[in-house]
């Protein structure tokens, strides 16, 4: 009969203890259910919070004929075969038909000044004579080993540019590439304020492919003031 106790009296325990194996599993189950839960939730929101906004729409302001800028360029070319690039920055003064393009090393030492008018072209550099031109953009080609586009950054710096067949192309956030009617691939990479109403370029990058007469360039513009 001790025994027969003994026993009963031991499963007795066993079952107590199958009882509360069962509960704590019951309750770390519940536990895993709602870290899951929690951890789900603040995946979601994080998502919802992080999500692109759509581009804007709206296309660049109103052309202006009176316009200051400053800005950073960098520049990819090819000088007797070889690769070179230079970096630096620029002060681009536009009023009608006259524009004054300075040019400075990272440090700011000038490095030459250009001058644009409807009869002549004109580029000065330190100790040496002013160069007289009626094309600016070969001009700039034989004195610096490449040519700054001063035609058509009259219209990039502000969003246009002229597309084949004559067609006035106004950029946006939303639609920021066009190849230009002379062959330059032009993308409005970003922009001073991607929402506003009338948005304003913040960097443009201008790349022309190599022809029987060009050497392969490319240009990096990021606007830093304007006025």
């Amino acid at each position: 009969m001790g025994r027969v106790c003994h026993c009963r009296g031991m499963d007795a325990r066993l079952r107590g203890y199958d009882g509360q194996h069962k509960a704590t599993r019951t309750i770390k189950s519940r536990f895993t259910k709602i870290v899951l839960t929690t951890s789900t939730a603040i995946l979601l929101a994080a998502c919802a919070t992080t999500a692109p906004t759509s581009m804007s729409q709206a296309p660049v302001a109103a052309y202006r004929d009176v316009i200051d800028l400053a800005g950073r360029l960098s520049v990819n070319y090819q000088k007797d075969g070889k690769p070179e690039t230079l970096s630096g920055k620029f002060n681009w003064s536009q009023k009608g038909e006259r524009i004054d393009v300075a040019l400075a090393s990272p440090l700011g030492q000038t490095l030459a000044k250009i001058s644009v008018t409807p009869d002549a072209a004109t580029l000065t550099q330190t100790d040496q004579a002013p160069r007289v031109a009626k094309d600016i953009d070969s001009l700039t080609a034989q004195a610096l080993g490449w040519s700054l586009p001063v035609s058509g950054l009259r219209d990039w710096l502000q969003g246009y540019a002229t597309a084949p067949g004559g067609k006035r192309f106004a950029a946006s956030p939303a639609s920021n590439t066009v190849t230009t009617a002379d062959g330059w691939r032009l993308t409005f990479v970003s922009w001073q304020d991607d929402t506003a109403a009338q948005p304003v370029p913040k960097r443009i990058d201008a790349e022309r492919a190599a022809t029987a007469t060009t050497e392969p360039l490319a240009i990096r513009i990021v606007i830093d003031g304007q006025g």
